[in-house]
């Protein structure tokens, strides 16, 4: 499963994966800004994969300029309660700068509020981590109820403040990827076979049932 956009490529984390992304988590400039900072092991590494691969957690390598700079995540995700929650790392620094981070942030977002129609998603931020907290209310979130006095922070975002928030973002990155305006959500084989592309495709139908899809070779693209 990807996401594309903005010449942007979000691609879903199979296990071949995993070394990688545990070098990233365990760097420090990653390690500190999360609530674990303990060092991460292969054994570790293995039983998280565990964990996070079905169909209620999706960590989505992000692929940009020719290369994977960092990872965001919809995880936790409860269908009935229509909830998840999202964060995002930039492991290559010369990026931190850039719209990389909004551009992802936007696309994730999407998937969930344009595509499956949900209300609202969280995030957990530290009280510490006050660029990410920032980041976070430039697209709308807001801090919930009673988590003033928490370390990791749980905040919330609102379809109708992401859409306010996000208007003149949206405009500049138009002006600047004229030629990628479009979102693609794409299946392949591998998530045919896992039964992943049936689920999505069900979910998206429930919401929107003539929603058309396309295809190019074993691909699957749903655009939105």
């Amino acid at each position: 499963m990807r996401i594309e956009k903005y010449g942007v490529t979000l691609k879903r984390v199979r296990h071949s994966d995993i070394e990688m992304l545990r070098h990233w988590r365990n760097a420090e400039h990653i390690r500190q800004t999360m609530e674990f900072r303990a060092e991460i092991t292969p054994e570790m590494q293995e039983k998280w994969f565990l964990t996070i691969d079905n169909f209620t957690n999706f960590y989505l390598i992000i692929h940009y300029e020719g290369k994977d700079i960092g990872l965001i995540n919809a995880k936790n995700v409860d269908w009935e309660k229509q909830e998840f929650e999202s964060g995002v790392f930039i492991h290559d620094t010369s990026y931190y700068q850039t719209f990389v981070p909004a551009i992802v942030s936007l696309m994730i977002t999407d998937v969930f509020f344009n595509l499956f129609g949900w209300p609202s998603v969280y995030a957990h931020i530290l009280k510490t981590n006050n660029i990410a907290r920032q980041f976070n209310e430039m697209l709308g979130y807001k801090l919930c109820e009673n988590q003033e006095n928490v370390e990791n922070q749980l905040y919330k975002l609102r379809i109708t403040d992401f859409e306010q928030k996000t208007i003149k973002i949206r405009k500049a990155l138009d002006k600047l990827y004229p030629d990628n305006k479009q979102a693609l959500f794409i299946f392949d084989s591998y998530d045919v076979e896992s039964g992943l592309a049936d689920f999505t495709i069900n979910l998206i139908k429930k919401v929107f049932p003539d929603h058309k899809s396309q295809t190019k070779g074993d691909l699957l693209i749903y655009p939105f």
